[in-house]
């Protein structure tokens, strides 16, 4: 039988985890929001409107 007790108490978060959260967190990503200033940008910048 599992003794849970036991094993939360060994537990230890993986480290590849926590690598790979702070590499997303890192990322500064390109979002809808930041493409549609390009795009407005690029459309005054060029006389369009």
């Amino acid at each position: 039988m599992i003794n849970y007790e036991e094993e939360i108490a060994k537990f230890q978060p993986s480290l590849e985890v926590d690598q790979a959260e702070e590499a997303i967190y890192g990322n500064d990503l390109t979002d809808i929001m930041d493409i549609l200033e390009m795009i407005t940008k690029e459309k005054d910048k060029n006389g369009n409107k």
